[in-house]
């Protein structure tokens, strides 16, 4: 969590005499990226004395827009906080040209506490939970999104983009296929190559369950903060190696009605002091620690449906046979589930949360999973049986259900005593302001589909 020493840029100075103009990039509770280019001349003073950028932008929403309900708008003055880079992560960002580096920060109340509304320090509020227990969270983020091609159709939608080889549109599933992994191999090496360069572990490629949708890992981190950064800067550089290519990087959770959505599956385990996975075991349900966890998982969803189905979109999701979970279950080595405990050796045991849309915040994604495990853990909290089979069709009968409700989720988050214990109690607060301010205005536009639906027939 350390704040960077001014002797890195000056490192990094040296080394890349090139760079020329550098981004300083913030990413708020809404998950945009937003900051500041400057020049290099400029970059020094940033880790000297930080650099002050209006507390507003904590609160934005997802379109940019002030939340004035917040307070942090007018009644505050639009006070500045002061961001202040995260240690080891300058970097180059190859996308944006060779000249071009990249400096993510953290916000900082003027005293020098950490500010409780910026997603990474919320993480670390709860890591430091297992830390007071001897215990190291050990997370993954695992990430689908489609290529679709950078101009809209007719009517607003999104389509599959040209393939670079034979200019044609998938529309074929295609899982695992190899040939959709090759024509999208122009931007996967640019997206490789850009992660190198920025020290993310990505690892291989798959072509999931839909035209142009890929999947991609990040490697199992043992240090949280770390994980959660390496998602929000892969998904920055996807998004800007793919408009190079001619196209656009889209992590929304359902883009398209009929094809599968997108999740952001996130894979956890937890290490003792002395570095051992406590979920390891012989049994494939792992060890009684293991279910306890997913426990606590199952207890805190509806109360964290919100932060892992952050937009309106997101709960389209959610639908039965759709490889996206519907229910609060778990299972052994199955996919029709919620929490999924995988095939592996006994040392890698570990638990693949998979409700999150990769539309989620990663910070946030995994403070709110990282929560459930510790309250699992801490209250020995019993998961009930695994399922075996089709968790589709248990769920139907035993009537179990994810929240699927935007409104309803947000109202439940702003409510759970324990999400406010964990997360903090004015971080809970101004979230569900924000998303109750952005489903007013989501609501105050209408959508063609009003038209067609009531224009001649009321």
């Amino acid at each position: 969590m350390s704040i960077a020493d001014p002797k890195e840029v000056k490192a990094f100075l040296d080394k890349h005499p090139e760079i020329e103009f550098f981004e300083i990039v913030f990413t708020n509770l809404a998950g945009v990226p937003r900051g500041k280019r400057l020049r290099r001349h400029e970059i020094a003073a940033v880790y000297e004395q930080g650099r002050f950028l209006p507390g507003s932008i904590l609160v934005n929403d997802i379109t940019g827009q002030d939340v004035e309900a917040t307070g942090l708008v007018w009644e505050d003055g639009d006070a500045d906080r002061v961001a202040r880079p995260i240690a080891g992560r300058i970097t180059p960002a190859p996308w944006l040209g060779r000249d071009v580096a990249q400096v993510p920060v953290s916000m900082y109340e003027l005293d020098g506490r950490p500010h409780d509304l910026d997603p990474r320090h919320v993480l670390k509020r709860v890591i430091d939970r297992f830390a007071a227990d001897g215990l190291v969270p050990v997370v993954a983020c695992e990430l689908e999104y489609y290529l679709v091609d950078a101009q809209r159709t007719e009517t607003g939608g999104v389509q599959p983009p040209r393939s670079p080889l034979t200019g044609e549109r998938a529309t074929h599933h295609q899982v695992y296929g190899l040939r959709e992994v090759e024509e999208a191999n122009g931007f996967l090496r640019d997206l490789w190559a850009s992660a190198d360069a920025m020290g993310i572990p990505l690892e291989g490629a798959i072509s999931e369950y839909a035209p142009g949708q890929l999947e991609l890992t990040l490697k199992h981190h043992a240090d949280a903060l770390r994980a959660a950064d390496d998602a929000v800067l892969y998904k920055r550089a996807a998004k800007g190696v793919a408009l190079k290519h001619g196209c656009e990087a889209t992590f929304m959770a359902k883009p398209f009605a009929d094809l599968a959505g997108s999740g952001m599956h996130l894979h956890v385990s937890v290490n003792d002091k002395a570095g051992k996975n406590i979920f390891a075991s012989e049994k494939p349900e792992g060890e009684p620690v293991l279910a306890h966890a997913i426990g606590g998982m199952k207890a805190l969803l509806g109360d964290s449906v919100a932060v892992f189905a952050p937009n309106a979109n997101s709960y389209r999701r959610f639908k039965p046979n759709s490889y996206a979970p519907v229910a609060p279950t778990w299972g052994v080595n199955n996919r029709t589930v919620s929490f999924r405990v995988p095939a592996g050796a006994p040392h890698t045991r570990h638990i693949e949360h998979r409700v999150a849309g990769a539309d989620a915040h990663p910070a946030l994604a995994l403070a709110a999973l990282l929560a459930a495990v510790h309250h699992g853990i801490s209250h020995k909290i019993d998961p009930g049986p695994a399922v075996v089979g089709d968790g589709y069709a248990q769920a139907e009968k035993s009537g179990e259900r994810i929240p699927t409700n935007w409104f309803a989720a947000v109202d439940r988050f702003a409510e759970s005593a324990t999400l406010k214990d964990y997360l903090g109690e004015r971080f809970v607060r101004m979230y569900a302001t924000v998303k109750r301010t952005e489903q007013e205005r989501y609501m105050s536009i209408i959508p063609n589909t009003d038209f067609d639906w009531y224009l001649r027939t009321c």
